[in-house]
């Protein structure tokens, strides 16, 4: 794994973003200038504008909206942010993951207070979209 993305899911880089893209998704051989091969498609760090703006023109969608209608449902996304759980269908994988880091804000209190914080958000293969998020191990 790179440092970028080690740097990331260690919530290292909060002002950028995490996009990962399923090969099923979105078959482009240039994306990997802009990320790195894993399992199943390219998982990129880039920053936030940039990232919401890449994550626009791969999915059609706004980053922030697709968050948004993603958190109605919880389930769980790997922290690698390549492979969840869809609550709507046993075999269904994400096409792509959106995600962020938050450093920790004790006055919010909750999840926040306990440490850095990675939001992630994933369209599954059935349609379905889901969020999840967790406090990072220091």
């Amino acid at each position: 794994m790179s440092d970028v993305l080690s740097e990331f899911r260690a919530a290292e880089r909060p002002d950028d973003v995490a996009l990962f893209l399923a090969d099923s998704f979105v078959e482009d051989p240039q994306l990997e200038e802009f990320g790195e091969r894993v399992k199943g498609g390219v998982l990129m760090v880039v920053d936030g504008e940039s990232g919401r703006s890449a994550f626009e023109a791969a999915t059609g969608t706004g980053a922030m909206e697709f968050a948004r209608s993603a958190m109605a449902t919880e389930s769980e996304i790997d922290d690698d942010l390549t492979d969840g759980v869809c609550p709507d269908c046993e075999d269904g994988a994400p096409e792509f993951v959106f995600a962020f880091a938050e450093e920790r804000n004790e006055d919010v209190g909750g999840i926040y207070a306990e440490g850095d914080v990675i939001h992630a958000y994933a369209q599954c293969s059935c349609g379905s979209s889901y969020s999840d998020r967790w406090v990072v191990e220091s």
